[in-house]
C-alpha cells in the first residue's frame, strides 16, 4: 500500500500545511483538542526553518557547481593551446612531459621483417588462366595473413625448365588478399607456370621464399 505522506520534500511541503491547517480548524469535528495537534505543530516549526535552509543551499550548491565547471572550461581552453605548442617543440623532453603530467607519445614498435612463407596452391579452371591462392606456413588452416603482414609478393617464370634461383623470376604483383588470378598469352599455353611468393611488410621488408609451386598452362 502506497504511504499518504508523498515522498518529495516539495509534495511534502504542501501536504503537511494542508493537513495541519484542516486539522486547527476542525478539532471538534475530527474530535481532537489544541492540545492533540500540540507535537506536530512543534514539529512543524522545524521543518518550517530546515526546509527554506535546504532549498537555498541546494539552489547554492547548483549556482556554485555551474560557477565552476565555467571556470574549469575557461581555464582549460587557456592550457590546451600551450600544451600543444610544448608537444611540438624541439626543446621539451619526453621525461619534461612526463613531469609535466601531458602526454608522452609512444614510439611505434619497429614491424620487422616477416619470419614464415607463404604456401601456394594453383587452381587451373579456366583456358590460360590460373588462380592463386596463398596461406601461411605457421597457420596453413587459416586464410589470415601473418600479423604485421602487407601481401605477398608474387614472382614466376613461364616456360618448360624450372627457374635455377631469383634471377630467372619475373615480379608479377603484391596481392594483399587471396586469390590471385593470373592470365597469360596465346603462346604461354602449354608452358609451365613456376610460382615464387614472399611475404612483404607495409616498409618494404621481406620474408623467406616459399616453396616452388608449378602447373601447367590450360592452352
Amino acid at each position: 500500500m502506497a504511504d499518504y505522506i508523498p515522498g518529495p520534500d516539495a509534495s511534502f511541503q504542501a501536504w503537511q500545511s494542508n493537513f495541519v491547517t484542516y486539522a486547527n480548524a476542525n478539532l471538534a469535528a475530527l474530535g481532537l483538542t489544541a492540545a492533540d495537534l500540540t507535537p506536530v505543530t512543534s514539529a512543524q516549526a522545524g521543518w518550517a526553518s530546515a526546509f527554506p535552509a535546504h532549498v537555498t543551499a541546494v539552489n547554492a550548491a547548483k549556482a556554485a557547481k555551474q560557477a565552476k565547471d565555467e571556470a574549469r572550461a575557461a581555464y582549460v581552453a587557456v592550457i590546451r593551446p600551450l600544451v600543444r605548442r610544448l608537444q611540438a617543440s624541439s626543446v621539451v623532453s619526453d621525461a619534461e612531459r612526463a613531469a609535466l603530467g601531458i602526454t608522452v607519445r609512444a614510439e611505434p614498435s619497429p614491424i620487422g621483417a616477416p619470419t614464415t612463407a607463404p604456401i601456394c596452391s594453383i587452381e587451373c579452371g579456366n583456358r590460360l588462366q590460373q588462380t592463386l591462392r596463398f596461406v601461411d606456413s605457421a597457420t596453413p588452416t587459416r586464410k589470415a595473413k601473418p600479423a604485421g603482414v602487407l601481401g605477398v609478393e608474387i614472382w614466376n617464370k613461364v616456360g618448360t625448365t624450372p627457374p635455377t634461383g631469383e634471377g630467372d623470376l619475373r615480379f608479377v604483383a603484391v596481392d594483399t588478399n587471396a586469390p590471385y588470378v593470373m592470365n597469360f598469352t596465346a603462346e604461354d599455353g602449354g608452358k609451365t607456370n613456376y610460382v615464387w611468393m614472399r611475404w612483404v611488410s607495409p616498409t618494404g621488408e621481406r620474408g623467406p621464399w616459399s616453396e616452388q609451386a608449378q602447373a601447367t598452362i590450360a592452352a
